[in-house]
């Protein structure tokens, strides 16, 4: 079993411009509104991503040129107690590992 470190890297701007922004394409704003994550509290996903999801086994899914991808499956219980399934992606090359995106874990093969 892998497990990432707890420190991994995430960017702020994947979460304020991209996670929690809604896009006319792959919008996870609108998931992610359900457990209460907003533009205002992102800190608060930063937060729970590194305490429930870090926490959990990570699977290599993948080597690419810019390192090896990761898969985490998991329960983020967001601040309203609404609990999302959720898969993750995350990227360690040069021994730093840090994330890459997420959604909405459907159970399919990976």
């Amino acid at each position: 079993m892998v497990f990432l470190p707890r420190n991994a890297t995430i960017a702020e701007k994947k979460l304020t411009q991209y996670l929690l922004v809604s896009l006319p394409k792959d919008d996870k704003s609108k998931f992610l509104a359900q457990a209460g994550y907003t533009l205002e509290n992102w800190q608060q996903l930063e937060q729970d991503l590194r305490a429930q999801i870090l926490t959990q086994p990570a699977r290599s899914i993948e080597t690419t040129r810019y390192g090896d991808k990761y898969a985490i499956r998991g329960c983020l219980r967001g601040i309203n107690g609404v609990e999302l399934q959720i898969l993750s992606i995350w990227m360690v090359a040069n021994g730093t590992a840090k994330f890459v995106t997420l959604v909405p874990d459907k159970g399919g093969n990976l």
